[in-house]
This record gives structure tokens, sequence and C-alpha cells, in this order.
């Protein structure tokens, strides 16, 4: 574990590069269930276990509060958010429908430039896959989606879209970290591009509704076969940020 969440030393000289891996270090620890729910997080502390000074853990903090991860509770200072299992699925099934619909609406809207800018993205992919890097392959489907947000041509779907994303970007970017995820996820990326290039809006909503859907899916059995063995944090029994 010390391994998995461990910050390159060479990194301390980029500020927010630093902040941006303490960042993804806890909300890996938080979307796993690894730091439950109530539990405090000290600038200090962070800052001796990830070798760094305080600002680029300030830093990190305040990017997790803004995604609602955590949150400030009295004299405790900030503490991991509460988040049940259930709250989590409904997030997933809501951007479900909303990427459903951007998908559908950018298949017919989308301008050759946006069409190409997609192609490279999801191309450029392949070599992040082969080499199972989630941080790389988070970067890029956040980017990935987004485009498709852009494509829609709809300012006010695509600012709804990227709200739920955000708050669900923890949980998209851990269930990644799921077996062969991250190959699978690229998989239905191409299947959403063949439709879109066929001019077949239904047929991608279709895919991307399911594409996020086996992304809820992914993040259930990362989490139970982390933890679902003694039953102590299993999302599937409600249990993920109640202890």
């Amino acid at each position: 574990m010390a391994g998995l969440f461990k910050v390159a030393a060479d990194a301390e000289d980029d500020g927010g590069l630093l902040s941006d891996r303490i960042r993804n270090a806890l909300t890996d620890e938080i979307a796993s269930g690894t730091l439950v729910a109530g539990s405090a997080l000290e600038e200090q502390q962070l800052a001796d276990r990830f070798g760094a000074s305080r600002t680029p853990v300030r830093e990190a903090l305040r990017q997790l509060a803004i995604s609602g991860l955590v949150e400030v509770r009295g004299r405790r200072g900030l503490v991991v958010a509460r988040m049940t299992p259930e709250r989590i699925m409904d997030m997933f099934e809501t951007s479900a429908e909303v990427e459903a619909m951007c998908v559908r609406l950018a298949t017919y809207r989308m301008t050759p430039l946006e069409r190409s800018r997609l192609i490279e993205l999801h191309e450029g992919s392949l070599t992040m896959v082969e080499a199972s890097n989630v941080d790389a392959y988070d970067t890029f489907n956040r980017e990935f989606h987004e485009c498709i947000y852009r494509a829609t041509h709809n300012s006010f779907l695509a600012e709804q879209a990227q709200d739920v994303r955000s708050r669900l970007s923890a949980f998209r970017r851990t269930q990644l970290r799921q077996g062969d995820r991250i190959r699978r996820s690229r998989d239905e990326h191409e299947a959403i591009m063949q439709a879109i290039a066929e001019g077949d809006g239904d047929t991608a909503s279709r895919r991307m509704r399911a594409h996020m859907l086996n992304a809820a899916a992914a993040l259930g059995r990362y989490i139970d076969d982390r933890f679902g063995k003694d039953g102590s944090r299993s999302i599937s029994d409600g249990s993920l940020s109640d202890q």
C-alpha cells in the first residue's frame, strides 16, 4: 500500500504536480474506502506523510472539498465526507443518463474538427492502456468525455454534465483500477466511436449509458475485492462509508 500512494520526490519542485499527486492518492483512498467517513485530514500529518510542505497539501484538500469528498466539521477541521454506496450509485445512474444525452446530440452536431480531436484522443489512449497507466488514462478519459460535452453545442447541458462529472471524478478514477477495467473502458469507447462515425446517435447513446453503468459496476467489484470478503466495507451492502 505504501508504494501505491508514494509521491515522487522529484515532483517536489513543481507545486501544481505535487498537489495533484497528493489529491489523487487521497482520492483513491477515499473512493476505495481505505479512508472512511469521519477520518480527520490534518495538513501537517499529510505533509509529513507525503514528504511535502503544507502548501501542496492545502491545495489538494481544497480540491477535494470542491468535489465534495471532504468537509469542515467544527473543531475537528477537515474530515472525509460521508458518502453511502447508494448515493454513489444514484450519481452514476444520473451521470449515465446525462452522458447518454450528450453523446446523442454530439453525434449529430459535432464539427469535423471536433470529430478529429475525439479520434486523436481515442487513438492516443492505446499506449496508456498497454502500459496500465491509470493516471494518464484518467486524464485522457476526462478530456474524452469533456470533448463530447462541448460537441453538443448546448452550453447548459455541457455545464450540467461537467458538474455531475466533477462530483463523481474520484469514483470514476478509482473504478479504473479494477481488474482489466482500463482496457474494457477503451473498448467501450471504441464502440461509442463507431456509432458516432456511423451517425447513429441512438446507438451511441445506448452504448454510453452502458459504459457508465459498467464503470459503476467496476467500482463495486473493486471495493468488494478489497473489503468485501470480511463484509466490513462492501459497496453492495451499504457500508462503504458508515464505519
